[in-house]
């Protein structure tokens, strides 16, 4: 099946130009002006609409266990919402168990995933536990395609691991070509905190954003680029979330040193602030890093515009409002961390970032699509409208008007973090292998036709 995309603007992360793209099978054949219509099964137009490559989101969490309950998306229902967003491909977190093999939760998160994904994911593994032992499993997980790992700085007795043990796997990095993705807050502190807030009765939503300072954040960064270097090997940051961690980055990156960091659409459109008067409702807002104050955001906005923030992702970790979140009704530390997002990354960027002229679209494409690719081991399969890629397209209409609520959005969860949000610009149609997965905002494709991505480790390769 051939299909021509005609009359539209082909953007990508270098220019967008007036042409034609045509898709053959499960690939782009050729992007030019003029391509007759002959050379097609089928035409569609696309005049005043943008053609993107599919967005990427670097960090999801799909079925993923927590306090007791699971992230209310699972592999199905978040793939569907991502894709009705114009997300093409994600790349979620398998997570390994204390004392066990990495292999084994490759495993699992295949199994998750089996059957189920409407578009294509790739994974990364979260690192809990890691003996001498263990140096060699990483390696063989490269060899699966899993080309990056995370580890926490944060949640001592359950996620977080040691200096010695982040040093061990960056050392590992330099030899497999991986890349460390670091959650970076300093724990032991703010574990401190917290147990002094609650010894203090202080246990409603607020006191979660209260416990967890940006100096703590900053700190952590500090430290995870200092091990990095000392191992000679790339890092990157995940949802960073305040000025006091961005100047670590950005001091980093002005040495010269391959220092990487995304940011999430709640860290640059909600704050502090917003929430601090919402009493319990503030827990639709417990995540971490956690909400900051208002001032941060200009300085995230900056960020993207200097590329000291390459990527923005959406950490979509969802926990349902009236049963998930009620497991920490008098105890904010037995909140589920997490909020949802995913479907709805495009809108908010394209509305606050090109809209308000905060970035061009072509930067738009660099942060959603083209620079996850390019860092996470897909590009150019994934990540550009060329070529030989993947026929991974979403046709964009710019001056769609879309007001974002839990009343219609697809994600499996009863709230949204931008309930009310009013935006301009959304998908219409979306591409998945030259499949339309996506026609006229409405989900067509089918449950499971999502592949598993084997990523290439970037070793050197980095810029």
């Amino acid at each position: 099946m051939k299909t021509l995309i005609q009359n539209g603007t082909i953007v990508n992360a270098g220019a967008s130009v007036k042409a034609d793209l045509l898709i053959d099978g499960a690939v782009i054949k050729e992007v030019r002006a003029a391509i007759p219509a002959s050379a097609a099964d089928k035409v569609v137009d696309a005049t005043g609409l943008l053609v993107l490559p599919g967005g990427i989101d670097a960090h999801t969490h799909l079925d993923m266990p927590f306090g007791g309950t699971n992230s209310a998306d699972d592999f199905e229902t978040g793939t569907r919402a991502a894709a009705i967003g114009g997300t093409t491909t994600i790349v979620d977190f398998a997570i390994q168990s204390k004392g066990t093999k990495i292999r084994s939760a490759l495993d699992t998160w295949w199994k998750k995933a089996d059957g189920k994904a409407c578009i294509d994911y790739g994974l990364h593994m979260i690192v809990t536990d890691l003996p001498d032992a263990g140096l060699e499993d990483m390696d063989d997980m490269v060899r699966e395609g899993v080309a990056s790992f995370k580890l926490f700085m944060a949640y001592p007795n359950v996620l977080m691991v040691d200096d010695a043990t982040i040093f061990k796997a960056l050392k590992q990095t330099a030899k497999n070509g991986a890349l460390i993705c670091m959650h970076a807050e300093n724990g032991s502190v703010i574990d401190v905190i917290v147990r002094q807030a609650l010894a203090e009765g202080k246990t409603a939503p607020i006191h979660h954003m209260l416990t967890r300072p940006t100096k703590a954040e900053a700190e952590a960064v500090h430290r995870a680029i200092a091990m990095a270097e000392i191992a000679g090997v790339p890092i990157y940051i995940v949802h960073l979330s305040s000025e006091d961690a961005l100047n670590q980055v950005r001091e980093a990156r002005d040495r010269g040193l391959p220092a990487f960091a995304e940011t999430c659409p709640q860290y640059l459109l909600l704050s502090l602030e917003d929430v601090a008067d919402k009493g319990w409702e503030g827990a639709k807002y417990v995540f971490t890093p956690p909400l900051r104050e208002r001032k941060n955001q200009p300085k995230l906005w900056e960020g993207l515009r200097q590329d000291n923030l390459q990527v923005v992702s959406t950490d979509h970790c969802p926990f349902c409002f009236e049963d998930q979140k009620a497991l920490g009704k008098d105890d904010f530390t037995k909140i589920p961390n997490g909020g949802p997002g995913i479907e709805n990354r495009l809108q908010l960027l394209h509305h606050h970032g090109v809209g308000k002229g905060n970035f061009s679209i072509n930067r738009f494409v660099e942060l959603v699509s083209t620079a996850p690719a390019r860092i996470f081991g897909m590009y150019p399969r994934k990540g550009v409208l060329a070529a030989g890629s993947d026929a991974d397209l979403v046709l964009w209409d710019p001056s769609e008007d879309y007001t974002i609520s839990a009343k219609t959005h697809h994600m499996r969860v009863d709230y949204s973090m931008f309930e009310g949000f009013k935006v301009r610009g959304n998908a219409r149609d979306v591409y998945s292998r030259g499949e339309l997965i996506v026609s006229g905002g409405k989900f067509i494709g089918k449950a499971g036709r999502g592949e598993y991505l084997r990523r290439e480790a970037r070793g050197g390769a980095w810029k």
